[in-house]
């Protein structure tokens, strides 16, 4: 055995079960304090941005609206990966894998009008290479020039941009960095940071928001279909 270390403390399971029921009251109470905070976002305003910042992707050159593939919203992680960050070239930031590795598939957002994609200065055949070492399914896009981190304060450290957009016209509706990413990575923690939201009938959201039945959009993420399609040449 290794090291001993201290453990809680041995009570009878009356004991142990009054204990939890007082933190669950907490923790529903935190909950509640969440649920406020993401209604709060939902009510941020928004800002127009340029929609020709360029990127390459699998499949040739792209701009800011190109990556949102033909949905209403799009979450853009900057990824660190490039020569002068640890790991180059075999592998990569070790924080910015870290989140990669909790990140839902992209079907399950998709699914929901919302892309996410990673971007990074990297160079495509590398972060293919990298992609299929990781088992990674998001889209990764990489950057053209120093504009686009520069603008959206990503030049030093990663970061989560979102994005909005009302038919070819984009703007910029929230930003999260450093800590505010830990708790991030399950499809819900992702919506709740879109003006969109989960888009489920229970949420606080302003007039003119869609909204549907609570669970009943949820997939295997093989089965969406049409659904989380991508959209961009329809």
């Amino acid at each position: 055995m290794g090291q001993e270390i201290a453990l809680p403390q041995v009570v009878a399971r009356d004991e142990w079960q009054a204990a939890r029921d007082d933190l669950l009251a907490e923790e529903k109470a935190l909950m509640k304090v969440r649920d406020n905070l993401a209604a709060k976002r939902r009510r941020l305003p928004m800002t127009a941005v340029r929609s020709d910042y360029r990127f390459v992707g699998p499949d040739g050159e792209a701009n800011l609206l190109d990556l949102f593939a033909g949905r209403r919203q799009l979450i853009v992680y900057r990824f660190f990966y490039a020569p002068d960050v640890e790991n180059w070239p075999d592998g990569s930031c070790s924080g910015c894998a870290f989140f990669a590795d909790t990140v839902v598939h992209p079907a399950h957002l998709a699914a929901r009008d919302t892309s996410l994609v990673f971007v990074s200065a990297a160079p495509q055949e590398r972060i293919m290479q990298l992609k299929a070492r990781m088992g990674w399914e998001m889209p990764f896009f990489t950057l053209v020039g120093d504009e686009f981190s520069r603008d959206f304060g990503v030049e030093e450290m990663f970061g989560l941009i979102v994005f909005i957009r009302d038919g070819d016209r984009v703007y910029q509706t929230y930003f999260v960095n450093g800590r505010g990413i830990e708790e991030i990575g399950p499809a819900w923690s992702f919506l709740d940071i879109t003006p969109l939201g989960r888009q489920e009938e229970w949420q606080d959201v302003p007039a003119g928001r869609p909204q549907g039945p609570t669970f009943e959009w949820w997939r295997l993420h093989d089965n969406y279909g049409e659904v989380a399609a991508d959209r961009t040449s329809k």
